[in-house]
Formats: C-alpha cells, structure tokens, sequence
C-alpha cells in the first residue's frame, strides 16, 4: 500500500525516518513544499490552499492514508482535509502532554512556528494538560530557514538561538517540546545550549505508531500481509527527485536524523 508524508520542507523527513523503522512495509511518496517554504508566517488561508493542492497530488499517485508531518500544516488544515477526503489524514502535534508528565518540579518549553504557536489548537492541547501553568511557548521561525539551507552548526545558528531565548533562564527547564518538525535537526545544537539533563520530545513515534495501527484496525492491510520492505519516492513541489546528487543530499539528511535519534 502508499502512504503519503507532507511537510513545507525536508522537516518531514523526521517523521518519515521514524516510520520507516516502526512500518517498513509500506510504499512511501514524500512531498516537501520547497517551493513555499516555510509555512509558519503565511496566513491561514494560504496554508490550507497549498495543503490541499498537496495532499491531491499524493492522492493522485494513489496514496490510502495521509500524514501531515508539519505541525503548522496540521494546525491550520487538518480539519477542511478530513472533511475533503475520505481516506485517513493523520497530523502531528507537539507532545505537550509527556512533557508536563515528565518535568517534575522543572519547566517544559515548547519551541514552534509562529502560526502554531497563536492558534487556538496548540493553547487548547496546553490549557488541556499544563494544570500548574510550567509550560512556555517560543516561536522560533528562523529555524526552518537555517535547516532548509543545511545550516545545522555555526555561529548564524547558536546567535539566533541565543538571541531568541535571551528571556529565558534555561536551566528551570527539564524538558524541550520540538513543536516543529524541521527542529530535530538542531537536537545536536540544543543539547549544548540546554543544560545537561535537558529531555527532548517530538512527535514522530507517536505519528508513526498511530500509522501503523490506523491501517490495521481501518482494514487497509493486515497485519500478517505487513512483510518485505517497501520503496520510497521524493518530491518537492510536484517534481520527483531523481538526480542523484539530491538524492544523495535526502540521504545525508535522514543520516543526521538518525544521529539525532540518540540524543
């Protein structure tokens, strides 16, 4: 079977490379919008649009299940595309809820784009589970710019970094929410900028674990027909990347992923 992975940009690959590990058995077609990124400062409106023209174009190419790996995505088009579509759309959210779980007497901040960070769904998931008020929001829109540019390590990154949590004290925090898919990029970054026993979580098992049961128990696979290995196709704005040097580019990144998987 095909399932379809969108972001704005190679963020996604995150969410990708986590579910090629928990559902290797499966055909993937990933789209990154390279074209219109980043999606974290556009309007509403303008999101939902090339959302839409996106996921029609995965279900052209025949995919039964889609997942919106972009939180910004997710929170501004989630809703027109389940009523749109009939097949299973899956989004990703920040996981606040292990967060405050986890942090003890500590702080938890959530770092995300600036759409994620003033819509209602992401103040909605905190006022759900952040009871003792120790959950902090930081848009950090120059952070999707740096990973599509493969700027991972310098000192462009650790200034912008720096200069966006100068209001912080960064040692009430125990945990760090990556709010945005492209984040897991700098986990490397932020495990110097945090101290020591900073936990970092995403939510990229979750999507992937939720893919996984969401084909069995709606009937799309069974999981005794679940065996091999499936391919992978990429895309960036509706061009299918075959040259070879991009592809390797895409390999390296999901390398620097994997490296981040540890930390």
């Amino acid at each position: 079977m095909k399932v379809g992975f969108f972001d704005s940009g190679i963020g996604g690959l995150s969410t990708l490379h986590q579910s090629m590990k928990v559902l290797p058995e499966v055909d993937y077609y990933f789209y990154a919008d390279t074209d219109h990124v980043p999606y974290g400062e556009k309007s509403i409106e303008e999101i939902r649009k090339l959302v839409d023209h996106a996921v029609g174009f995965l279900v052209d190419k025949g995919c039964e299940v889609i997942v919106l790996a972009c939180n910004t995505a997710t929170t501004a088009a989630i809703t027109p595309l389940r009523n749109k579509y009939k097949i299973p759309v899956i989004g990703i959210e920040p996981a606040v809820k292990p967060a405050v779980a986890h942090c003890k007497d500590k702080r938890v901040m959530v770092m995300a784009t600036p759409v994620t960070a003033k819509e209602p769904k992401l103040k909605n998931l905190i006022m759900k589970y952040d009871l003792e008020n120790k959950v902090d929001v930081v848009p950090m829109p120059g952070l999707v710019r740096l990973a599509q540019n493969d700027e991972f390590s310098g000192d462009r990154l650790l200034n912008y970094i720096h200069k966006a949590l100068a209001d912080y004290n960064l040692a009430d925090y125990s945990q760090l929410v990556l709010g945005c898919t492209h984040f897991n990029y700098f986990k490397d970054t932020f495990a110097k900028v945090f101290p020591n026993d900073i936990e970092m979580l995403d939510g990229n098992l979750g999507v992937s674990n939720h893919l996984r049961e969401t084909i069995i128990n709606t009937g799309l696979v069974k999981e005794e027909e679940l065996v091999g290995r499936g391919s992978v196709e990429y895309y960036y704005s509706d061009r299918k990347i075959e040259d070879g040097e991009e592809l390797e580019h895409i390999k390296a990144l999901h390398q620097r992923l994997e490296r981040n998987l540890k930390l």
